[in-house]
């Protein structure tokens, strides 16, 4: 039996419901549980209640199948955030990964097959915070940090199908929506008290318990009403992306994914982006600056998930053949040095430059 039919194992009509129907869409209201086993029962023809519907998401993170349950926070939106990466020397790359994930507000990082060789995002509440971690990082690595912030989201969304044979993220789905959105690095959304505290209280994720809004209006001393009103208001914004169960892509099989960067003239970007974005095999496509001065040439960037190596390199093929076709490199991953929702240690910003 291959590693991907493993997970599988035991993953009956109810759970499969659960891990493909609800990565988004989960319900904002007193007691979810109870609208989603009716809607899932409806779905499924199995009698299921909103007890066993917790106890199942509880298995499927205990399993590892979802990482976590709750909110996927936007974070340009909400703060700022930026991709970075720095050329680390091979006798020192642990060492440096040490320093870079010790910060609270690094939540992703990536050994990458490329001469920048680590690349980790930057999430804090202030562009000043976000910089400054940056120059620490800088100091006390002695790696110059290629900072690449993101100008234009074309389409960003790792819900995928992942309860099937697709060799690559949505293989069996024809298109998928996308829209430009300019991002400011001086993005705040506009939070009120009640927001800040809120998205602060929910970024590690929801209670699993029948009352998770409940649960989080308790813990930042809410009114329920407010807090679901709250919540409503920042996914309408875009302050939260998505609700729901956080799919592990690489517990589910996708574990090759390549991040391709492409120098692509600055008059044919942003229609370039739009056109990639919409195809439904790229999980990501947005436009980062080029940093010619520190040799960084490519400006738009893609990211292709997928189960197998060699249908990753096909549909890369396929893009640079029929979408893109201006000098790329690709840039694989090799290793995952840290993985986690975005961090914030606080979301008030000191409205300075």
């Amino acid at each position: 039996m291959s590693l991907d039919a493993d997970w599988r194992a035991g993953i009956d009509a109810v759970d499969a419901a659960l891990i493909d129907g609800y990565q988004s869409g989960f319900p904002v209201e007193s007691h979810p549980f109870e609208r989603v086993a009716r809607d899932v029962a409806a779905e499924t023809g199995v009698d299921v209640d909103a007890d066993d519907v917790l106890d199942r998401v509880r298995a499927l993170r205990e399993r590892g199948v979802f990482r976590r349950f709750g909110a996927v926070l936007n974070p340009p939106v909400i703060g700022s955030s930026t991709l970075a990466a720095v050329r680390a020397p091979e006798d020192r790359f642990d060492e440096i990964a040490e320093v870079v994930n010790g910060y609270r507000q690094v939540n992703h990082n990536y050994r990458r097959d490329h001469e920048w060789n680590q690349w980790f995002v930057v999430t804090a509440g202030s562009r000043e915070r976000r910089d400054a971690i940056l120059a620490e990082i800088e100091e006390r690595t002695g790696c110059e940090v290629l900072n690449l912030p993101m100008l234009t989201d074309y389409y960003i969304d790792l819900e995928f199908p992942v309860v099937n044979g697709d060799r690559f993220a949505r293989e069996s789905l024809d298109q998928t929506a996308v829209s430009a959105t300019r991002i400011s690095e001086r993005a705040r959304g506009d939070l009120t008290p009640l927001e800040g505290d809120l998205l602060l209280a929910i970024q590690g994720g929801f209670p699993l318990s029948p009352t998770p809004y409940a649960d989080v209006a308790d813990e930042i001393d809410a009114p329920l009403n407010d807090v679901l009103a709250a919540v409503e208001r920042l996914l309408a914004d875009g302050c939260i992306k998505r609700i729901g169960c956080v799919v592990n892509h690489v517990v589910t099989g996708f574990r090759n994914n390549c991040m391709v960067v492409w120098d692509v003239p600055d008059d044919e970007l942003d229609a370039r982006g739009e056109a990639v974005g919409s195809l439904p095999y790229v999980t990501l496509c947005y436009h980062r600056p080029r940093r010619t001065e520190q040799g960084w040439e490519y400006n738009l960037f893609t990211m292709i998930h997928g189960r197998e190596a060699e249908a990753v390199d096909a549909k890369i093929d396929e893009l640079a053949a029929d979408h893109l076709p201006f000098p790329h490199e690709r840039l694989y991953s090799t290793e995952t040095l840290k993985q986690t929702g975005a961090r914030y240690e606080d979301l008030v910003a000191d409205g300075g430059d």
